[in-house]
């Protein structure tokens, strides 16, 4: 089996399913957020504060290209699908499930979005992100797993059907 990739909205529970995912396939874990923050050394929303999105989108695309794991579950931070090249990588990685939430379940999931390290382009409502983004995840999906109102246990079973 190739790589496990997940993507989706914030809030989606990428990095959740990924852990009980490589748990239950007996995979490694990588949470690339968790990899930016162990390269940079600092939080994912203290480098938007002070660096900007178009840096921290750099730091995410190189921390991407990066990465060559074999059999691993991959969680994705929300906005790794506005790299193209980014997105060509993982591909070639593996196979890549969207984890599909409504806006309605995003917006109620995010209660932390001014410390949760969300990338939001200047003048952007957590709405216009999720109509820009939504296209790019389904041009992206090898598989699509709706989560709206599914528990983590059930998206995790969905998810390993689908292989």
């Amino acid at each position: 089996m190739n790589s496990i990739i997940l993507i989706g909205m914030p809030g989606a529970g990428k990095s959740t399913v990924g852990v009980i995912l490589a748990k239950a396939l007996g995979l490694r874990f990588i949470d690339t957020d968790i990899l930016i923050q162990e390269r940079t050394g600092r939080v994912l929303q203290d480098i938007l504060d002070r660096d900007g999105y178009q840096e921290f989108t750099k730091y995410e695309e190189e921390t991407i290209l990066s990465l060559h794991p074999h059999h691993a579950v991959i969680a994705t931070g929300g906005s790794v699908v506005r790299s193209d090249a980014a997105m060509a990588h993982l591909k070639s990685l593996g196979v890549v499930f969207y984890l599909r939430i409504s806006f309605h379940e995003m917006e109620k999931r995010l209660s932390n979005i001014t410390t949760r390290g969300i990338v939001l382009l200047p003048g952007q409502s957590l709405r216009d992100m999720y109509n820009e983004r939504a296209p790019l995840y389904e041009k992206y999906a090898d598989i699509t797993i709706e989560c709206t109102d599914e528990d983590f246990e059930s998206v995790v079973a969905r998810v390993i059907a689908g292989l």
